[in-house]
């Protein structure tokens, strides 16, 4: 029996198709089914790097087999598109049950989307699950994927806010698969993801690395101890000036992933000594507060699913989902 492919994908880059795609995979592995992954790139690349990052961390996650070039191979866009996507996907889909395709959706100027998605859909009879980021024009926004057809299984909406979950969505014409909360851990960085969105250098315990950042907070003055100050928020980065080692030492005291010291100042030895103790990182960054709050701003806009650390908590969301009609649908 042929695997089955479910296109996941969005008109919109950083939507979430990775953490989707991640977690109905390991989803479907714990109900017994053995999953691929699929990610081709339609079209030339200006670049030969044609391994994707999202491919290499999906290929951990799934205990995959098959090579990165096969999971993500380039697929020239001229002519036969169908026929060498259906080739491509042969070679990973091989004693699969389902395999899951990551979705590239881009657009032409005016909004138009290209037709690469259709295409991809046809050609593999795919089932199609759309992510969809939350706004407060969605309904409108969801009724456009109509094109899909049958094929179209639903939209999952990604990064509800909290007040917002229980929101109904009778308007649409396509089916809503689940909310996906607005959740800290998966919008997190990790020190060293922040290290080169702010162009930093870290000082210490370089092998906390990997450690996800889940708040943020900043060493302003305030009427509060720093100590009671710094205490409300846990996992988090504390960016401070470094002129301030008061507001330094304060934040080392609690619970704090790693310490942001703005303006290219060097940390006095109690400060270095204390976080070394501690085993806290210490970022340095030339750029002072507003710049370094800036960068930190963006990086979060353009958060990336692909760290095993977000794993078990995807997994406690996914299984809040009702994923009858997601099953219906793959049946």
């Amino acid at each position: 029996m042929a695997a089955l492919a479910l296109y996941v994908t969005s008109p919109y880059a950083g939507a979430g198709k990775t953490m989707v795609c991640a977690g109905l995979g390991r989803h479907l592995l714990g109900e017994g089914r053995r999953v691929g992954f699929f990610k081709p790139i339609v079209g030339g690349i200006k670049s030969q790097e044609a391994i994707d990052s999202d491919a290499e961390f999906m290929k951990r996650v799934l205990s995959l087999k098959e090579s990165l070039n096969s999971i993500c191979p380039v697929v020239g866009g001229e002519g036969e598109l169908a026929t060498k996507i259906k080739q491509a996907y042969a070679r990973v889909a091989r004693g699969k049950d389902v395999v899951i395709v990551e979705g590239v959706w881009r657009q032409r100027p005016g909004g138009k989307p290209i037709e690469a998605p259709y295409q991809v859909v046809k050609a593999l009879d795919a089932r199609v699950i759309i992510v969809e980021p939350y706004s407060d024009g969605l309904p409108r926004a969801i009724s456009a994927y109509k094109g899909f057809g049958e094929n179209l299984l639903g939209v999952l909406v990604n990064r509800v806010p909290p007040s917002r979950l229980s929101s109904r969505f009778d308007k649409t014409d396509v089916d809503i698969l689940g909310l996906l909360p607005e959740d800290r851990v998966l919008l997190s960085l990790t020190v060293g993801e922040l290290v080169g969105h702010i162009q930093g250098e870290i000082l210490n315990s370089t092998e906390k690395s990997s450690e996800l950042v889940e708040e943020f907070m900043l060493g302003a003055m305030t009427l509060d101890s720093g100590l009671e100050y710094f205490g409300r928020k846990a996992n988090k980065a504390v960016v401070v000036r470094g002129e301030r080692p008061d507001m330094q030492l304060a934040a080392l005291e609690t619970s704090t992933r790693c310490l942001v010291l703005a303006g290219g100042v060097t940390p006095t030895y109690n400060v270095l000594l204390k976080a070394k103790n501690k085993g806290i990182p210490i970022i340095l960054t030339k750029g002072d507060i507003n710049a370094t709050v800036r960068s930190i701003e963006l990086a979060l806009g353009k958060t990336r699913f692909n760290q095993e650390k977000k794993l078990p908590r995807l997994g406690e969301i996914m299984g809040q989902l009702n994923l009858q009609a997601l099953y219906k649908g793959l049946a």
